[in-house]
C-alpha cells in the first residue's frame, strides 16, 4: 500500500503526523509547503512541495492541480490521505479520477462548521472522518473517530 499524505504546513501537517503509529511502516509520500516546520518534522521522508500561499487563491489551486497531476501520475498511490487546507483538493479530485481511495479528516478545531477544503473535499472522500459528534450533522457520510490529539 502506498499513501500519500497531503495538505498545508503547520496544524494541518502536525495533524497528519501524529498518525505515525498507522503509517510508520508503510510506503509513503508527502505533498505540502517548503517551509521549514515541514521539512524539520519531515527530515527522510519523500516530500513533494506544493505552491503556497495556497487559500482561496485560484492561482494556487491552478498551479496545485498541475503538481498534483505529476505527483499522482509519477507515484501512484493506493490512498490519499488529508487533513486540509487548499491542497488537499486537487490531489482528492485528480486522486479520485486515478481511482485512489481519499480519507479526509476534518480538523479539531471545527466543532459544528466546516472547513473550505473539508466542503469541497467531501464529494469525492471514501471515508470522512471527523473528531467531534457535532460534525456529523454538517457531514452526514462522516465517521466519528474522536480525537487524534
Amino acid at each position: 500500500m502506498k499513501i500519500c499524505f497531503v495538505g498545508s504546513s503547520g496544524g494541518h501537517l502536525t495533524h497528519l503526523y501524529m498518525l505515525k503509529p498507522f503509517w510508520q511502516d508503510k510506503e509513503r509520500f508527502w505533498a505540502t509547503f517548503d517551509k521549514e516546520d515541514a521539512r524539520s518534522l519531515l527530515k527522510g521522508e519523500k516530500l513533494y512541495p506544493v505552491y503556497y500561499p495556497s487559500n482561496r487563491s485560484i492561482k494556487a489551486l491552478i498551479i496545485n492541480t498541475f503538481r498534483a497531476v505529476k505527483i499522482l501520475r509519477k507515484e501512484r498511490p493506493d490512498i490519499i490521505i488529508s487533513s486540509g487546507a487548499a491542497p488537499a483538493i486537487p490531489f482528492f479530485w485528480i486522486g479520485k479520477l486515478m481511482r485512489a481511495k481519499t480519507i479526509y479528516i476534518e480538523v479539531f478545531d471545527r466543532i459544528d462548521k466546516p472547513t473550505i477544503a473539508g466542503r469541497l473535499c467531501y464529494p469525492v472522500a471514501d471515508k470522512f472522518i471527523v473528531e467531534w459528534e457535532e460534525m456529523k450533522k454538517v457531514y452526514k457520510k462522516a465517521i466519528n473517530l474522536g480525537s487524534i490529539f
